[in-house]
Parts: C-alpha cells; sequence; structure tokens
C-alpha cells in the first residue's frame, strides 16, 4: 500500500470543476476536512505544469452565463485536469442548485457524461445531490428542503439571476437536461451503500443518466459518497464530497494527513467586500454596522457616474491608517435590488456592482490590504480577478463551507470567499480573526 500511496502523491486524485469561486472554495473545504491537501485554481490554468495536490479545484465562473459558454469552459477545465491524471471527477454547484430552465447544471452534465463516458468505455451514469445539511439543505423525496422550508418558499424565490420556485429536483433538472433523470430515494440511502449501488443499477437499467439522491445528513452523504466510488463523475455541492476521501483511502491511494489544511501567515490590512443580496449577508452587514465602519455602494450612483470607487477608497483611508478593517458593501434588500433591476437591468446592474467592487479592491490592495474576505459568488469571482489572484491554497474552515485560503503564486493574499447564504451573523469578525491569525 505505501507504494501506490507515494505514486498517488505524484498525481492529484479528484479533479473538480466548480460554477463559481465560493463554491469551489466550500468544496475544497470540504475536501481538506477528509485530508487532501486541495489546490484551488482561479479558472483554467494556462500550463499542464504538474500541480502538487491529492485533489484540485477549477473554480469557473459559469453558473449563469450562456449554456453554450459554460459547457465550453467547464469542458476546457475536464481537459486540464485530464492532464494532471486526475482519476475521478467531480462538477460543483450551489447547495440550492440555482440555475433556470436553459440550464446550466442540466447541459453541463450532459457535456461531462458524454466526454468522459467516451474516454473512460463506462456506462454514463452519475448522481445530481446538492445537499449540505450542516447548512441546513436536505432533499427528501427528491424535493429540496432549506431548513425547515421548500427551496421555492426559502427566499430563494427571489433571487435575482436564478429564482427557484420548483422544490421538486427531479422536475427541474428534467427541463434542463436531454438525459433521463431518476430518483435515488430515501428508503434506498438509509440501508446502506449496497443498496444505493442496487438503485444506482436498477435506475441505469432504466435508462437513467442522472439521479437526483435524497440525503437528509451527513451519515447519508458518507453513504452516498462511499457509493459512488467507481463513478468517474459526480455531481452536487460540497456535501457529497464528505466520503469521497475515504474511497481513496479505502484504495490506498490517500495516505493519513494532519496539516492539510496548513497555510503561511499572510501580513497586510483586512477589508471586507459584500455584493450578495441574501438573507444571510444582509444580516452580516447589519451585524458589522451596529459597531464597525462601512460604505455603501449605491449602483443608481455608479450607472450616473459619480466617483463611487474614489469616494469608497477616501473613506477607508482613515481607517486603514489606523488599522481598522473596514466594510464596503452593495448588499441590499429584495425590494431594494428589484427597485435597482428595473431602472438599469438584471444582469446590468449585477455587473456593475461586481465591476465596482473589483475596483475597490484593487484600490484596496494599493493601500496595503492583504487580507480580504468577499462575499457573494458572483463578487468573489470578480475580486479574485481583479486581485490577479491565479490559484489559492485551502486552509481550516471559518464556517460550514467557507474556508480560510492563501495565495500560491504572486504577491501573498489571504482570502475568505463565501457564498451570499452562507456564515453566522458574526462571520466578518471571525473570518478576519482567521485570516490574521488570532482566531482560537
Amino acid at each position: 500500500m505505501a507504494t501506490l500511496i507515494n505514486a498517488a502523491q505524484q498525481r492529484p486524485l479528484l479533479g473538480c470543476i466548480a460554477d463559481d469561486f465560493t463554491g469551489a472554495t466550500d468544496l475544497a473545504n470540504m475536501l481538506v476536512r477528509g485530508g487532501m491537501r486541495t489546490v484551488q485554481t482561479i479558472g483554467v490554468p494556462d500550463s499542464d505544469a504538474a500541480v502538487e495536490a491529492d485533489a484540485l479545484v477549477v473554480a469557473l465562473k459559469s453558473r449563469t452565463i450562456a449554456a453554450a459558454d459554460a459547457l465550453a469552459q467547464s469542458l476546457a477545465a475536464l481537459d486540464w485536469l485530464r492532464a494532471q491524471g486526475c482519476r475521478q471527477f467531480f462538477f460543483k454547484y450551489c447547495s440550492t442548485f440555482d440555475s433556470t430552465d436553459a440550464g446550466n447544471i442540466g447541459p453541463v452534465t450532459d457535456a461531462l457524461l458524454d466526454a468522459l463516458s467516451s474516454q473512460h468505455g463506462a456506462g454514463a451514469f452519475t448522481i445530481a445531490c446538492p445537499a449540505f445539511p450542516e447548512n441546513g439543505r436536505t432533499i427528501f423525496r427528491g424535493h429540496l428542503f432549506v431548513g425547515d422550508a421548500l427551496l421555492n418558499e426559502s427566499g430563494m424565490e427571489n433571487h435575482p439571476l436564478t429564482p427557484m420556485r420548483d422544490a421538486n429536483l427531479v422536475r427541474v433538472l428534467q427541463r434542463q437536461t436531454r438525459s433521463k433523470v431518476g430518483l435515488v430515494r430515501y428508503d434506498a440511502v438509509a440501508p446502506g451503500v449496497a443498496q444505493v449501488r442496487e438503485s444506482f443499477d436498477a435506475l441505469c437499467h432504466e435508462g437513467v443518466r442522472i439521479a437526483i439522491a435524497d440525503a437528509v445528513s451527513d451519515a447519508d452523504l458518507h453513504v452516498l459518497g462511499e457509493a459512488c466510488a467507481d463513478l468517474t463523475l459526480i455531481t452536487g455541492g460540497s456535501g457529497i464530497a464528505l466520503g469521497l476521501p475515504g474511497n481513496f483511502r479505502r484504495a490506498g491511494l490517500l495516505a493519513e494527513q494532519t496539516d492539510a489544511a496548513r497555510l503561511p501567515r499572510v501580513e497586510g490590512l483586512s477589508a471586507v467586500l459584500a455584493g450578495s443580496a441574501s438573507k444571510a449577508t444582509n444580516a452580516q452587514v447589519a451585524a458589522w454596522r451596529s459597531s464597525r465602519p462601512a460604505f455603501r455602494i449605491d449602483p443608481l450612483a455608479v450607472a450616473r457616474g459619480e466617483p463611487v470607487v474614489d469616494q469608497a477608497l477616501a473613506f477607508a483611508q482613515p481607517h486603514l491608517d489606523k488599522a481598522e478593517p473596514v466594510l464596503i458593501y452593495a448588499t441590499a434588500t429584495p425590494e431594494e435590488v428589484k427597485a435597482v433591476q428595473r431602472e438599469l437591468g438584471g444582469s446590468e446592474a449585477g455587473q456593475l456592482v461586481e465591476a465596482t467592487l473589483a475596483s475597490i479592491a484593487r484600490g484596496l490592495r494599493e493601500r496595503g490590504v492583504r487580507r480580504f474576505v468577499v462575499a457573494g459568488g458572483e463578487t468573489s469571482g470578480a475580486v479574485v480577478q481583479a486581485l490577479d489572484v491565479r490559484s489559492l491554497r485551502i486552509g481550516a474552515q471559518i464556517d460550514p463551507g467557507v474556508p480560510a485560503t492563501a495565495t500560491i503564486e504572486g504577491e501573498p493574499l489571504a482570502l475568505a470567499l463565501k457564498s451570499g447564504n452562507f456564515g453566522s451573523v458574526d462571520f466578518f469578525d471571525k473570518a478576519l480573526r482567521h485570516l490574521d491569525g488570532t482566531a482560537p
């Protein structure tokens, strides 16, 4: 077994494609917790030079772009991961299944299945399991719950880009894909791995290519993860990754490790940037503003040509001079978001906010900020691109689904990239303590 482990250390075992940047760090966090040394790249790397890690996560910004573009980016990521020698592949999307009837979860899954089945000669079958019980996302009889509410009653029905108005994931996914969609029911998951594999076989016999998998607890995710050991492709939220490191250990390919989450210390000033309009981020912004300095971005002012970036940086400077962290945010209530979208258009408003926060991030870096907490998947993507971040080493978990990270190349930066819906009310303070090394 030692020989197998030594060989595996030279090549990554698991290759992952994430449809947004915070989703990528969420998944990477789960893999690090399972003892896999994990590197996240920002986009598809230009070079095929070998990367030393047990798992690789390619972070794309493909969740809400045109399906054809999402396919092209995802297949390019797959080609790079193949070149790295990965043995198994994972397509990661949000635990609230963010998508529209046009995609992009279904079309990307179809394309990855086609590409991998033609390469490996294996049957084209995978699961779709966005469950993340630790953050309140569970699936029962194919229906996705957020806490005690069905997905379409959770607030996600008001999402500005991907409003989710149907909790039946079999139905949602079938509208997006040419593949037949089935269901691994909870009564197949509860008895254990053998029963799940029997369900896989039965669904394949019926012509199903993609199966929504029920899961209401972490124990269910461990069962499903082990049952997927022989699948070339797995799709879902980060939760399903709980059971994957154990598969590689049982196969003698992954050593036990205690330092998978170790990161270098990054010196410098700190700032928080928030672009998400989710309930969780609204609460986090309100908690910060009750006692800490903050500056709000008004998209309408940006659209009018007002110097909002300069104003935000001017606000930040005296606080940075005293080494005080600042919050700069565009977070708003659903009603405020809708009002802005009526005037500017939905995608245009989002792009305007992202571009503004990206410019502010560059300005903050010029002023000595080296530790960034960023709220919102689209915002995180814009910020890391603006800071020219190419790859990240994944560290310890701050809150479920959100790890600390540090850049591998270029100027040392420490970042916490948070999905809008994740994190406790005091997340911003907690994240800053993790990034500056003062967390317990």
